[in-house]
C-alpha cells in the first residue's frame, strides 16, 4: 500500500490533469471545419448581342402582273377562233376573226364619197378663182364670186369629212379581227364560232394574264405598320438595304424556290379591317405561281444590329406568368431576370428586354438550383434538342409578351 501522502498527491494530479485534457481534447474538435458541400455544376451560354434580319410572315394572294380581258369592239357572227386555249399569245397576235363582209361593204362606201367629194373640190376650185378674176373686171357680181369660193369651201370641207368616214369604216373593219392586247397566257374562250357577239358586252371573250412576274398582295395591320416605323425612327432598327426581301409558302406547304422583293406599301388604310396592302413581285418563269393563290409570305423589312437571342429551353414563367431565366453573376451566384420576349426565331426567342450582351444564362441543369445558389458555370457550345412536345410547350410559353 502507498503511504497516504502519496495517495493524497495522485488523487490531487488527476483532478487537475482530466479537466486539462478534456479541455484540449474540445479545443481540437473545435479547430476542424465542417466539410464543404461540392458547387453544382449548370451549363449556361453568353449572351451576345447579334445582327437580325427581323422577318414578318403575313398571308395573302398571288395576282397577275398584267391581266387583260379580251372584248369585241364591233358586233358581228364570230367565224373564227385562232388561237389554243391555256397557251401563250404574243401581243397584237389575232386571237377571233368577227364576219368582216358589213364592215367591208362600208368601207368601200366610205371610200367612194371621198373619191367623190375629192373630184368635187377639183371642179370648185378653178371654178372660184375664175369668177376672182371676173369680179376684179366687174364682168360679174361680187355675190356670184363669193358663191364660187363658198361652194369651194364646203367642197373641201365634204372631203376632210369623207376622209374621216373612211377612216372610221377602216378601224371597224379592223376591228374584225380581235388581238392580243398584251403577251401572256390565255384562258378559256367563252364564245365559240358562230355566236353573235356585241361591242360593250358584259362578257369577256377571253381573258390574258401576264405570269412572269406575278405580283404578291398581303395585308399588315395598320399598327404593326406603325410600330415597326417608330422603331426605325428611333434607331432601334435599321431599315434593310435596298428593297425588303420576300420569299413564299405555298399552300401544299412547300417553300417557292425563288426570292422577290416588296415594292408597294399601299397610302391607304382598309377602314372595314384595319390592314394596309402590301404588294411584292415574285419572278415565275416556270409559271408555278397562277393568280389567286393562297400563299404565306415572309417578309425581310428591317435588321436589328444588337438583337438577343437566347435558347428557348432557357426560357420559363414565374407565378405571375411572367417570362424569366436564371443567369449566373460574377460572384458564380444564380439570379433570376424577368424578360420580354419577342419572336422566335428557330429554337431560340428574341429577348427585347431583360437580359445584356454578356449575361449567362443557365441553359442546363436550371432544376438543380435556386435563386441564391452558388454554382460552377460551364460554358456550353451546343444544345442537344429537347422532344418535340417539349419544345412545344416550350415554344408556347414566352410568347404571351
Amino acid at each position: 500500500m502507498l503511504p497516504v501522502a502519496a495517495h493524497r498527491f495522485r488523487t490531487a494530479s488527476l483532478r487537475w490533469l482530466l479537466p486539462a485534457a478534456v479541455t484540449t481534447l474540445m479545443a481540437a474538435c473545435s479547430s476542424r471545419q465542417p466539410p464543404q458541400m461540392p458547387q453544382t455544376q449548370v451549363g449556361v451560354q453568353t449572351v451576345k448581342a447579334q445582327r437580325l434580319a427581323l422577318d414578318q410572315t403575313l398571308s395573302g394572294r398571288t395576282v397577275a402582273y398584267m391581266s387583260s380581258e379580251v372584248r369585241p369592239q364591233v358586233g358581228g357572227i364570230l367565224r373564227k377562233r385562232l388561237f389554243t386555249e391555256g397557251q401563250d399569245v404574243k401581243a397584237g397576235q389575232v386571237l377571233y376573226e368577227i364576219d368582216p363582209a358589213s364592215y367591208q361593204a362600208a368601207y368601200d362606201t366610205a371610200k367612194g364619197d371621198l373619191a367623190q367629194a375629192e373630184a368635187a373640190v377639183l371642179s370648185a376650185r378653178p371654178k372660184a378663182q375664175r369668177y376672182q378674176t371676173l369680179v376684179a373686171l366687174d364682168a360679174v357680181s361680187k355675190q356670184d364670186g363669193d358663191d364660187a369660193v363658198a361652194t369651194l369651201r364646203s367642197d373641201e370641207a365634204a372631203v376632210v369629212a369623207a376622209k374621216a368616214s373612211l377612216q372610221t369604216a377602216r378601224i371597224n373593219l379592223d376591228y374584225t379581227r380581235i388581238t392580243a392586247p398584251i403577251d401572256g397566257r390565255i384562258g378559256t374562250s367563252s364564245y365559240t364560232p358562230g355566236a353573235l357577239v356585241s361591242a360593250g358586252q358584259s362578257d369577256a371573250l377571253a381573258t390574258i394574264n401576264q405570269l412572269d412576274p406575278m405580283y404578291v398582295d398581303v395585308t399588315q395591320s395598320s399598327a404593326q405598320l406603325l410600330q415597326l416605323r417608330r422603331q426605325l425612327d428611333a434607331g432601334q432598327l435599321k431599315a434593310v438595304d435596298g428593297k425588303a426581301e420576300v420569299t413564299l409558302q405555298l399552300e401544299d406547304g412547300s417553300t417557292y424556290a425563288r426570292s422577290g422583293t416588296l415594292e408597294v406599301v399601299d397610302v391607304a388604310v382598309d377602314t372595314a379591317t384595319g390592314t394596309v396592302k402590301l404588294r411584292a413581285v415574285m419572278p415565275n418563269p416556270d409559271h408555278l405561281l397562277l393568280p389567286g393563290m393562297y400563299v404565306t409570305a415572309k417578309l425581310s423589312m428591317a435588321v436589328d444590329e444588337q438583337a438577343i437571342l437566347v435558347a428557348q429551353q432557357a426560357i420559363s414563367r414565374n407565378s405571375k406568368g411572367e417570362a424569366t431565366a436564371l443567369v449566373v453573376g460574377g460572384d458564380n451566384k444564380v439570379a433570376q431576370r424577368v424578360l420580354t420576349t419577342g419572336d422566335a426565331i428557330g429554337d431560340k426567342w428574341v429577348v427585347r428586354d431583360g437580359l445584356k450582351a454578356g449575361d449567362r444564362v443557365i441553359v442546363q441543369g436550371s432544376q438543380k438550383v435556386a435563386v441564391g445558389d452558388q454554382v460552377k458555370a460551364v460554358e456550353v457550345t451546343s444544345i442537344a434538342k429537347a422532344p418535340a412536345a417539349a419544345q412545344g410547350a416550350a415554344a408556347a410559353a414566352p410568347k404571351a409578351d
